[in-house]
């Protein structure tokens, strides 16, 4: 008997979500990769706190690291409970480590993480996009494409 086929992509309950990377960023690449918690950070997540709006993801070492991302301490914990924005080692394959490596260091790109958000096996994972920070008129052309969509759409519902 084989394995069971692998789901891919499932995020039964996302928890952060970086919502203005899209507005201040081309995104190129998008991955999945797992975070190394301590346990009161788990449970801190569970209950839906956590925020990653200024955090970034760094090469130290050969390893993925999660840089400024904020999970609270969690209320229920003792003198062992976590420190809120510690660096938390990311978890991922060599050969992906080292194509965001070869990005940054050469395109000038940046590891900006999309969301956090516990898959349907219970894991914590990390939404990762490769991404190209965006100019002022470039921000510009987009909310105006964005205004332009949402207009179009509203003219389509009034005409039937």
């Amino acid at each position: 008997m084989g394995r069971p086929p692998v789901t891919t992509g499932v995020k039964a309950k996302i928890v952060a979500e970086n919502r203005r990377a899209r507005y201040e960023y081309f995104i190129d690449d998008v991955v999945e990769a797992g975070i190394a918690l301590a346990g009161t950070e788990v449970k801190a997540l569970r209950q839906g706190e956590g925020s990653i709006a200024e955090s970034y993801a760094e090469l130290k070492d050969g390893q993925m690291w999660l840089i400024n991302a904020n999970i609270p301490e969690f209320s229920h914990g003792n003198r062992n409970n976590h420190e809120p924005k510690r660096p938390r080692k990311l978890l991922m394959h060599a050969r992906q480590i080292s194509k965001f490596h070869g990005a940054v260091t050469r395109q000038g790109m940046t590891v900006i993480p999309l969301m956090i958000y516990f898959n349907d096996r219970g894991r914590a994972k990390v939404e990762l996009a490769l991404a190209k920070g965006k100019k002022l008129h470039d921000k510009r052309d987009t909310e105006k494409a964005r205004d332009w969509k949402r207009d179009a759409a509203r003219i389509m519902r009034e005409r039937g």
